[in-house]
């Protein structure tokens, strides 16, 4: 049931950013906002068409050039514990690999967390 609830939430708000209808997550202000953490000098998070394919993510691990997906999420969790992962990508940025991962929390906020694929240490949130 919480899975469904969370996946009506995706699909509505998904719809709302493309209809324009939502703000961006950045402008989060108040004591519901997540704390932020500094983002790595740079320029901004990596888009999505710097993204490896799974099949290309698989290969990456399995030599093990990065760490596995799941020692990604655990570090996510350690910035936001109770949120509920919803994706991770391995993505390129800058002159290395990063786990991008999305995050809904409790209060229905999603969140997303930057994690250096070599090291396993958060990045940055954003």
């Amino acid at each position: 049931m919480r899975h469904a609830i969370a996946l009506v939430a995706i699909c509505l708000t998904a719809a709302a950013f493309a209809a324009g209808g939502l703000g961006s997550m950045a402008d989060e202000t108040g004591p519901a906002a997540a704390p932020r953490l500094a983002q790595e000098p740079g320029g901004p998070a990596p888009r999505a068409e710097n993204c490896l394919s799974p099949a290309d993510m698989r290969e990456e691990v399995s030599e093990r050039r990065v760490i596995e997906p799941v020692a990604a999420i655990r570090a996510a969790r350690s910035v936001i514990p109770r949120a509920e992962i919803q994706r991770a990508s391995l993505c390129r940025h800058e002159d290395g690999l990063v786990y991008m991962l999305t995050a809904l929390r409790r209060d229905g906020h999603f969140v997303h967390v930057m994690v250096d694929a070599r090291t396993g240490k958060v990045a940055g949130q954003y």
